[in-house]
């Protein structure tokens, strides 16, 4: 339960809560981000060939 209090009553707790949601963000962008672009190029590709 200390770990926990620490989590987000700390200044290093903060950061880590926020560098963690920032790597999430990240993740979830990455995502996003390479799945449109092959979409977009298997559809170039159908449409070309």
């Amino acid at each position: 339960m200390k770990a926990l209090a620490d989590l987000f009553s700390t200044d290093y707790g903060l950061f880590s809560i926020a560098g963690i949601a920032f790597m999430m963000g990240m993740a979830i962008w990455f995502y996003r981000f390479f799945n449109r672009k092959m979409e977009e190029s298997e559809r170039a590709q159908r449409t070309q060939g």
